[in-house]
This record gives structure tokens, C-alpha cells and sequence, in this order.
């Protein structure tokens, strides 16, 4: 049977239960750091004035959300390493752990910065790849030597160090900025990450019954735990209508969280790591319909519009609370493949990745999701 194998002979599930403090202590840090982040941001005036074009909210709305899921994390992780100091592979773990912490912080410091004074794009991307160094200084880079094998070619050493390093940067890039641009309604972004980062738990926690990686297995568990209790901590406040936002600090914060799993994931197996990568797709999905749709429409890529696939929704007259219910459908759909395709043959899971993302691929084009209409290419509501 395929799924026949779910649970391995090293660790019982339970053993993984015993970093319970770090999902419940992420939770009530970001619970009233991210309350008195929204005090301190109305206080000195750091909101999101709206501006009827992209900002289409009534009134300003205070900034701050993503300080207030750092702290939660960061006391999370923290609480982990406590856990891990008897352990006798601590010195790896406790620099991985460091060292994602030490990018995530980074990432939302950019983001901060962004969401106070506006920087421009190419800044921005600037300060992730100093966030991806991070990653690159510790050792959290992909085994490219293991995917080699598995297709019988041999990498030379400083070529593959220099490949893992390019593939390091294209991963925080991509995931820092995907979930950036779905940060457009209230409780979309947190919401969406929350079901990616549980769905990457429960695959962590599956490659733990099995002793995959003596350190990357309670490392991926402390990761997940600490960001999901991060981000439900803020989701109360930024649930419609949204009473803070997590701005660029928030999603790039996220978005680098989530490329530091999927890296770890890529530790082991590929197939891990293309599950962990399906899990995430949804942003995916967004992400490369915006870069689509702007360069067949000739509009600049860096340009921020109403045309996402949450926008058109409401556009469309799908009222704003059931929009955000469907992409958090859509999101466990990805989730939810990618957790089951992760126990079968990477070839046959290849397959069927494939036929997932071509499936998707035509119902936007079908559904007219590539079309870009007014100023910031907002669809026009039926009549």
C-alpha cells in the first residue's frame, strides 16, 4: 500500500508533543506583543493610509503585526533550544535555529523599514539576500548532491557550494515576496501561512517517526511550531475588519520563514522537498499570475495593482470574508497534495505536480484571470 508507512519505527508521534511549550508560549508572546504593537504604531502615527487604488481600506490602520509575530517566534525558537541544550548534536541545531532567527530578523527589519520611510525594490531585495546569507553562513542549504544522485550525475564540490548558495537566494526571494504580494485582505496572508506551516509540520513530524535527520527533524518541528504559534497570535487582530496589519515586516518575515523549511526539507529526499514546495503553492500560484499577467498586459512587474487573484475575486462580487474562506480552501488543497504525494515515488509525484500546476494554470486563463483592466488593472464588476 502506498500510505502504509506513515508512522516509522524510530520515534512514537508523542516524542514530538514534548515541544508543546514552544507553540504555546509563540502564541501568547505574539498574543500581546502584537496588542501592544498596534498601541505603540497608533501612538507615533505608523499606519496604512489608504489610497483607493491598491490601499482600499476606509480609514488608516496601524502597522507593527509582523514585530509582534517576531517576538512571538523568537521566544518559540528560544524556548526549542532550551530544550534541545542536552542533545548531543545542540552545536548544529542551536546555529541553524540562530541562524534562521538571525535572517527572519533581518527580513523584518527591511520589511520595517519598507512600511515606514518606502524603499525602493531594488533595496528591498538587496536586504533578503543579507537575510539569505544568513541561511548560507549556517549550512541551511539544499543537499544538491543527494538530487544528483538520483539522476546519476556528479556535482564538483565548489561548483555545488556555489549552486546552493544561488538556490539559497532564489528561495528566500521567491518566498519572501510571494507571500508579500498576498498580503491584500485581512487574515489572507497569516491565515494562508498558518495552513502551509501546520501542513509542513505534520509532514515534519512524519519524517521524525522515522529518524530522517538526527538534527533537522526536531530543528523543523521547533521552526513550525514557533511560526504557527507566531501567526495565530496575530490573526485575531488582523481578522476582518483588521485592527493591525503585519506589513512588509509581517509577510517577508513570513515569507522567509516559510523558505527556510522548505530548505531544511531539502535536507532530505527529494521528494520532501518537492512536497514541501506544493505545499507552499498557492502563493506560487499568485505570484506567477501577477508576473504573468503584467508582462502579456505590458504593465511593469514591480508595480503594485488590484488584478491578484484575491482582488479579481472581490471584483467580481465575492464578498471579502468568503474570498479569503476560498483561498484558504484553495491553500489546504496544495497543502493537502502535497502531503499525500510525499509518500509515493518522486517520479510518479512528479507526475501528478505537474498536472496539478497545468490544471491551475488553465482554469486562471479560462476564468480570465490573466486580464488587467482601469488603472491599477482592477477588473470591473459585472453589471
Amino acid at each position: 500500500m502506498i500510505f502504509n508507512k506513515i508512522i516509522g519505527p524510530a520515534n512514537p508521534i508523542s516524542w514530538a508533543l514534548q515541544f508543546w511549550p514552544v507553540l504555546l508560549c509563540s502564541f501568547v508572546v505574539s498574543l500581546g506583543a502584537t496588542w501592544l504593537c498596534k498601541k505603540i504604531a497608533i501612538r507615533f502615527g505608523i499606519v496604512d493610509k489608504p489610497d483607493d487604488l491598491v490601499k482600499t481600506h476606509k480609514e488608516p490602520i496601524a502597522y507593527l503585526g509582523g514585530v509582534g509575530i517576531f517576538i512571538g517566534l523568537a521566544v518559540g525558537i528560544m524556548i526549542g533550544i532550551i530544550y534541545l541544550k542536552d542533545q548531543k548534536f545542540f552545536g548544529t541545531a542551536l546555529k541553524w535555529l540562530l541562524g534562521i532567527l538571525g535572517g527572519g530578523a533581518i527580513a523584518c527589519v527591511v520589511g520595517l523599514i519598507d512600511d515606514i520611510l518606502v524603499m525602493k525594490p531594488g533595496q528591498k531585495i538587496l536586504g533578503q539576500i543579507v537575510a539569505a546569507v544568513f541561511l548560507i553562513l549556517v549550512g541551511v542549504m539544499p543537499n544538491l548532491s543527494l538530487i544528483a544522485e538520483q539522476v546519476n550525475l556528479t556535482i564538483p564540490y565548489n561548483i555545488e557550494i556555489v549552486l546552493q548558495a544561488l538556490v539559497v537566494v532564489f528561495f528566500v526571494l521567491g518566498a519572501a515576496n510571494s507571500l508579500n504580494l498576498l498580503d491584500g485582505l485581512d487574515g489572507l496572508c497569516g491565515g494562508v501561512t498558518a495552513i502551509i506551516t501546520v501542513a509542513l509540520l505534520i509532514l515534519s513530524v512524519h519524517l521524525a517517526t522515522w529518524g530522517s535527520n538526527e538534527v533537522g527533524d526536531p530543528v523543523l518541528i521547533i521552526v513550525c511550531l514557533g511560526l504557527v504559534g507566531g501567526v495565530c497570535g496575530f490573526l485575531p487582530f488582523n481578522r476582518y475588519p483588521a485592527k493591525i496589519f503585519m506589513g512588509d515586516a509581517g509577510s517577508m518575515l513570513l515569507g522567509f520563514m516559510a523558505a527556510s523549511l522548505m530548505l531544511l526539507f531539502s535536507k532530505q529526499i527529494p521528494r520532501w522537498w518537492l512536497a514541501s514546495i506544493v505545499v507552499f503553492g498557492l502563493p506560487i500560484l499568485d505570484t506567477a499570475v501577477a508576473l504573468v499577467r503584467r508582462l502579456i498586459n505590458h504593465r511593469p512587474l514591480f508595480v503594485s495593482d488590484r488584478g491578484h487573484i484575491y482582488d479579481q475575486m472581490i471584483d467580481r462580487g465575492i464578498p471579502l470574508k468568503k474570498t479569503v474562506k476560498i483561498c484558504y480552501l484553495l491553500a489546504g488543497m496544495y497543502a493537502l497534495i502535497g502531503l499525500m504525494m510525499s509518500q509515493i515515488r518522486t517520479r510518479y509525484a512528479a507526475i501528478v505536480y505537474v498536472i496539478v500546476f497545468l490544471t491551475s494554470a488553465i482554469v486562471v486563463w479560462k476564468k480570465g484571470y490573466l486580464k488587467m483592466e482601469g488603472l491599477r488593472g482592477a477588473v470591473k464588476k459585472k453589471q
